[in-house]
């Protein structure tokens, strides 16, 4: 039987996916209000445990301080959340 045969297929992974650390808008309530949170203010805080190709915002839960966050993608309703209670969403090149 031939090698391609007797193989086990495994699928595709592309190699140009980029995988970011997640974080959920919820557990941002950590902070002190109008804290500057930036990847390095995640890690010290534990809620991520690493920096993988950067960080994406979800709007997972509820914001009650006005909070500045550096990341490198936003959710569009993360984005509305955190300008609703009076904080800055700002995107940084990867």
């Amino acid at each position: 039987m031939p090698m391609q045969r007797r193989l086990p297929k495994r699928g595709f992974t592309p190699f140009v996916r980029k995988e970011y650390a997640v974080v959920n808008i919820g557990q941002l309530d950590v902070f002190e209000s109008g804290s500057t949170i930036d990847a390095d203010a995640l890690i010290n805080a534990g809620v991520i445990s690493g920096l993988k190709d950067g960080i994406k915002v979800l709007a997972d839960g509820d914001l009650t301080k006005a909070l500045t966050i550096k990341a490198h993608k936003f959710s569009v309703k993360a984005k509305e959340k955190i300008e609703a209670v009076g904080g800055k969403a700002e995107e940084i090149a990867l």
